[in-house]
């Protein structure tokens, strides 16, 4: 498994920074993770459940808590807290954000909206 080495918000530009026990880091948006929360309010029990999550913006994370040795809640400031951040979500959303956040665009594109956040 996995383990991250360092997490730092920097909360002015609303970025979380991850680091790895492989020498990786990776930046992600604030804007990014709330979008893709692994909560079950956000991703459902199934595929076809999930919800597409709009106007995130301009969220910030207010609170990092940790969970174990394992993860993190990462409490944004539009209430959300109840996803889970495993150090292998972190790790895989950090390899994997390019083609995450172009279907995330597709889907706020197919319901007329977007995302006027620079990626």
């Amino acid at each position: 498994m996995i383990q991250a080495t360092e997490i730092k918000l920097h909360q002015g530009s609303r970025q979380l920074e991850v680091a790895f026990e492989t020498g990786e880091r990776f930046t992600l948006s604030c804007e990014f993770l709330r979008v893709h929360s692994p909560s079950a309010e956000v991703q459902g029990h199934h595929p076809s459940q999930r919800v597409l999550q709009l106007d995130k913006q301009n969220v910030n994370i207010a609170a990092i808590h940790p969970v174990g040795l394992y993860a993190v809640v990462l409490e944004f400031d539009d209430g959300h807290s109840t996803g889970i951040y495993s150090w292998q979500t972190l790790y895989r959303y950090g390899k994997e954000q390019t083609a995450m956040w172009r279907e995330y665009l597709d889907a706020l594109a197919a319901h007329g909206r977007s995302s006027d956040a620079a990626r």
